[in-house]
């Protein structure tokens, strides 16, 4: 009788949990939203340390660096390597950010909506798959 309760549990329990475990999807997104994370962190540190604009091109699965030349440059012309030595964080296939755009970080610390700092980054990124969607506070550049 015990042994028919033993197998009928672990029956079940391959039944629901095995697939979960094995959803690598999950993982993927969740890997995705924290090395998006770390990119942010990454140009907004750079920017302030370099005095110089730095511009973060987001696309659905893909974030693509760049830093103005020279300081006082309203322009993001060179790729800025991240400590991968890489320009371009992706995702996988299960990846997916909204919305797209460019965030510039201004040399004081603020993140904004455009080349010239008029206004503020407001707006989260929502990361698919329902991992918690990353704030960027855009007076202070603050990343979470």
């Amino acid at each position: 009788m015990e042994l028919v309760v033993v197998i009928i549990l672990l029956g079940i329990l391959s039944a629901v949990a095995i697939p979960r475990v094995m959803d690598t999807s999950v993982f993927e997104q969740a890997a995705f939203r924290d090395g998006l994370a770390a990119t942010l962190r990454y140009a907004q540190k750079t920017a302030v340390s370099h005095r110089r604009l730095v511009c973060v091109v987001v696309e659905v699965r893909s974030v693509r660096v760049r830093i103005a030349p020279v300081r006082g440059n309203t322009g993001c012309a060179q790729d800025l390597p991240g400590p991968d030595g890489k320009a371009v964080f992706s995702g996988g296939a299960a990846a997916g950010v909204s919305p797209v755009g460019t965030i510039y970080f201004q040399p004081n610390g603020d993140v904004t909506k455009d080349v010239g700092g008029a206004s503020f980054w407001d707006a989260p990124l929502t990361v698919a798959g329902g991992v918690p969607s990353i704030q960027i506070a855009g007076a202070t550049g603050y990343v979470q």
